[in-house]
């Protein structure tokens, strides 16, 4: 059953207009779907047990004047549907629709890329030139893009996250020039809009999803190589020994989703500050039976150590998404109560 509160992704949308409509409309529309796109949309309906009438009617609505506003697009522009929309449905309605349906028309550049398989975008491109490298990076999903990251050679793996956090913006000359050489093997892609590409979130949401090694192998080339960056990047990353920043009852919630052994593989390389967080915000029994862990367990390799460093990192970023806490980064104002 689907919530009241209709938070539905596309997908779920897609699914909730096609049973609406009915099998024969359905049939019709799946004729102008890819496969990829009918197999989403199926494993959607199959998902669905039963559509409430809130969430068929807005589904509904909200097709119907998506369709009223592409049309007023087709027949007179942007400016006209805006103008209709907002004459029929009121401002802020007119400018909902229009942003969802102007971000549902753009196609991001190297879209067919990002369809590709990691492994195999890696054998393409690893020979490319690091610019090169890092404009394809930058415009795929970050964890495709920290696979590709992580198993890049070392030598260019800090040139290439540098290149991404010091990108601006790209002319549509270069993008299509570096698509051509791509669609020999993939597919093709023109884009006749100035984009937006690269720049620090972006390295900074990609070294955010590669290992832990890898991260500190490309932080440490970029400190010696360009410190003022390095310095901007880390500000908006959270590594483990960041965990000292969080406040007790953050730490506290942070525990309750840790595995125990996991803790002490990654207290095992940290300084005494960090450790000290962690031991502070536990009973005086658990803290004792974790250092007899720690010294039990005796050398630890120092993969395992970061794997499990990494773990307990994202279960961190996961609680801050959920809002379940707040984490403080260097330089951000503290929060006064």
């Amino acid at each position: 059953m689907l919530s009241k509160k209709t938070n539905l992704t596309g997908r779920q949308k897609a699914a909730v207009f096609l049973i609406a409509v009915g099998n024969e409309v359905s049939t019709e529309i799946f004729k102008h779907l890819r496969e990829d796109e009918i197999e989403q949309i199926t494993f959607e309906i199959a998902r669905i047990d039963k559509i409430t009438p809130e969430d068929k009617e807005k589904v509904l609505i909200e097709f119907n004047e998506l369709m009223m506003a592409q049309g007023f697009i087709t027949n007179g522009g942007i400016d006209f549907a805006r103008g209709l929309l907002e004459k029929a449905l009121g401002n802020q309605k007119a400018i909902d629709i229009i942003n969802r349906l102007t971000s549902s028309l753009q196609v991001r550049p190297f879209d067919f890329v990002r369809r590709t398989d990691p492994a195999q975008l890696l054998n393409f491109i690893q020979g490319e030139h690091p610019q090169t490298i890092a404009l394809i990076l930058s415009y795929l999903d970050p964890n495709k893009a920290a696979t590709i990251l992580s198993a890049l050679p070392h030598t260019i793996q800090a040139d290439v996250a540098k290149r991404i956090a010091t990108m601006d913006r790209v002319s549509p000359d270069v993008l299509r020039e570096v698509e051509r050489v791509l669609e020999r093997k993939l597919s093709t892609l023109a884009s006749e809009d100035y984009t937006s590409a690269g720049g620090i979130d972006a390295v900074v949401e990609i070294l955010n999803n590669v290992d832990r090694g890898t991260e500190k192998t490309i932080i440490e080339a970029l400190e010696e190589e360009d410190p003022e960056l390095a310095e901007e990047i880390k500000k908006r990353m959270f590594v483990f020994e960041d965990i000292v920043l969080l406040d007790d009852r953050a730490i506290q919630k942070v525990m309750r989703e840790v595995d125990n052994t996991d803790l002490a593989k990654a207290l095992k390389s940290v300084d005494a500050e960090v450790q000290d967080k962690i031991f502070k915000n536990m009973s005086k029994r658990a803290a004792s039976l974790l250092r007899e862990d720690m010294d039990f367990m005796g050398p630890v390799r120092l993969k395992d150590v970061e794997d499990a460093q990494q773990k307990i990192v994202n279960i961190i970023r996961k609680l801050e998404e959920q809002g379940e806490i707040v984490v403080a980064r260097s330089g951000e104002d503290e929060l006064v109560v």
